[in-house]
């Protein structure tokens, strides 16, 4: 419908907003991020492109911290992620000066998700072209993940993912996730680069954090080391060779 996308305050006949719908396919075509909470972690894995040897690796990070036990991960245009996370550290701040605490994540979810939304309906500026994860564990230590996108709406999720190949492992999660050992830490952040490596060819291609439960102040967020990954991705294949092999095994015609 040509004409309705012109003006981002403007709706078309059928009730949409174009902008809106414009910058979620900005999402559908950002790098993949995937987040899986345990019992005592939680993981967020993010498909990252290759970097150029000349380049700072530590300026293209797609998982990043907001607050001493609250971090992000995005999906999208990664210059609008900058302005909101910005934006969004400054939240923290003036909300521990103001109140004398930290914000839980449901705070820092309705404060994105709100400033998100307010670009939404006003002339002028346009949309967030990006989606977050946001992961953090609350005054009682319990986990918790939440997604905002660019309309504003918010959810909280037991694992879930974002941007390019997120159907696929959403799918993977949701065939997976109710047989996962949730106090298994390392089977947490196993299942989260399985989920990733559906839609990832390159372990090259992955950034892993693993954000832990509170023991005090301090930081409580981990970036899993390239050798780290390495290891994982060599026993997610082998295991996953194992597993062809026996069920190829099982369909064998049995021998005379």
């Amino acid at each position: 419908m040509p004409g309705y996308d012109r003006a981002l305050t403007v709706f078309s006949p059928d009730g949409h907003l174009f902008q809106v719908e414009y910058a979620m396919e900005a999402v559908r075509k950002g790098a993949t991020a995937v987040g899986v909470k345990g019992s005592n972690v939680i993981v967020l894995a993010v498909e990252k492109k290759t970097v150029p040897k000349l380049q700072d690796s530590r300026t293209m990070r797609k998982i990043v911290k907001i607050d001493e036990h609250l971090s992000l991960a995005f999906a999208g245009l990664t210059a609008d992620a900058r302005v909101l996370i910005n934006r969004a550290r400054v939240e923290c701040q003036s909300y521990r000066l103001t109140v004398e605490d930290a914000p839980s994540v449901d705070y820092l979810t309705r404060y994105i998700a709100q400033l998100q939304q307010r670009y939404t309906h006003k002339g002028g500026v346009r949309p967030f072209g990006i989606s977050t994860l946001i992961a953090g564990f609350d005054a009682e230590k319990k986990p918790h993940l939440s997604q905002t996108d660019p309309s504003g709406n918010w959810s909280e999720w037991k694992a879930h993912s974002i941007g390019r190949g997120s159907k696929t492992v959403s799918e993977y999660l949701e065939k997976n996730y109710d047989s996962l050992d949730r106090d298994n830490d390392e089977a947490v952040v196993k299942m989260a680069v399985t989920a990733l490596l559906e839609v990832v060819e390159s372990r090259k291609n992955i950034e892993v954090a693993v954000i832990s439960r509170p023991a005090g102040r301090g930081d409580n967020m981990k970036y899993l080391s390239e050798p780290e990954i390495d290891t994982l991705v060599d026993a997610i294949e082998k295991e996953k060779q194992e597993a062809e092999a026996k069920a190829k095994r099982s369909r064998a015609p049995p021998s005379s």
